[in-house]
């Protein structure tokens, strides 16, 4: 069986993880974290990075960071994960979704504008299959209203829009190490704070509301419970595995990019004739490979694709079922504007294989039953 997903493993990870334990140092900020921390500001011109639990963590703290609360209004795209609503949710915020463009199923500018109302207070983007939003008309929109912008950059890690690192672009950024990403540690997360006057709140939000980051620069002889906040620091054991990857992100990265384009070369000739749809990547955008889907004439073929893959011991994936349509997407917010292409395109979207250390000759066999599939 050729499955969806592996999480990514180098080889070198149990060492890193060995030496954090002999350390005796597990909790968060540690040398690994540190050393993490270190690698995302360099690489990836972040002006500070923070790690978290996981991205879901990070979007919690751009709610906190953003002061979003009763009253207020949050735009993003329907056509998403859970998390980017729920942060913002879980603070009493109203979640206003809006349309994407088919072509990347990223947000839509067009429909933020639409949308945005005087209690309109963030704008939350995602970058999706790593992919960039358009990102200069969405940062013109919040200019123009004085809006904060989140960009989730959950599957976006070694992605840029126009030579920009996604996350980098908006006041805040968040990034996922989940498993299913390209880059992992099992559960794990950052945050990019790209707006200087948020960096000393953040601190304080991620070490439970207290000044201990500054009690542990020296730079107060004692810390107290200055504001709200949680635990939102990454373990240091989580940290460890995760240095490994990122010193081999080129590596990871030019793997998935090979894989990829296997996949593009492969499925042309459906794409051709009409039977399905493949990926666009916008120009001045460099995507990361994050995952390769097709998009077949309707819900129904695509049930027999996957049917037909399964037979062939390929397990393949649907992705979200538009939040909108959810019961707690009903009860926490409202779709504005026309639903062109959000559900439409979603039932007619599907994910192939795809991770790092795939073979070739697996790629090569998915391509030919696929190929199959659409021959009989």
């Amino acid at each position: 069986m050729i499955p969806f997903n592996k999480p990514c493993y180098i080889g070198k990870e149990d060492a890193a993880i060995g030496d954090a334990i002999l350390k005796q140092k597990l909790s968060g900020n540690g040398a690994y974290g540190k050393k993490c921390i270190q690698w995302l500001e360099e690489n990836m011109g972040v002006k500070k990075a923070m790690l978290t639990p996981s991205c879901t963590a990070a979007l919690e703290m751009t709610a906190l960071l953003t002061e979003v609360g009763e009253g207020d209004e949050v735009i993003m795209p329907s056509y998403t994960f859970v998390s980017t609503a729920n942060a913002f949710a879980l603070r009493g915020a109203k979640i206003v979704f809006v349309d994407v463009e088919p072509r990347t199923m990223n947000v839509d500018p067009e429909q933020i504008a639409a949308a945005i109302t005087e209690k309109t207070k963030v704008i939350a983007v995602v970058h999706y299959a790593g992919v960039s939003c358009d990102m200069d008309s969405v940062m013109e929109l919040a200019k123009k209203h004085k809006l904060w912008v989140v960009e989730d950059a959950a599957q976006g890690l070694m992605s840029f829009y126009q030579g920009k690192a996604l996350g980098t672009i908006g006041h805040l950024g968040t990034i996922s190490f989940h498993e299913t990403k390209n880059y992992v540690c099992g559960e794990g997360g950052a945050l990019y704070i790209n707006d200087p006057s948020l960096m000393e709140r953040a601190e304080i939000i991620q070490e439970k509301g207290t000044d201990r980051s500054q009690f542990i620069r020296g730079e107060v002889d004692k810390y107290t419970w200055r504001d709200i906040g949680s635990s939102y620091l990454l373990s240091e054991l989580n940290a460890a595995y995760l240095s490994v990857q990122l010193e081999h992100a080129e590596e990871i990265n030019e793997n998935r990019l090979r894989t990829w384009e296997i996949y593009q070369n492969g499925l042309t000739s459906l794409a051709e004739t009409g039977e399905i749809e493949l990926p666009s990547i916008p120009e001045n955008r460099k995507h990361n490979a994050h995952l390769f889907f097709i998009k077949t004439r309707d819900a129904d073929v695509r049930g027999q694709l996957i049917q037909y893959l399964k037979k062939c011991d390929i397990l393949t994936a649907t992705h979200y079922v538009p939040l909108h349509s959810s019961v707690a997407g009903k009860e926490c917010g409202i779709f504005s504007g026309e639903d062109k292409y959000t559900t439409i395109e979603s039932e007619r979207l599907l994910r192939l294989p795809l991770y790092y250390g795939i073979s070739k000759g697996d790629v090569e066999y998915v391509i030919q039953s696929i190929q199959q599939f659409y021959a009989q």
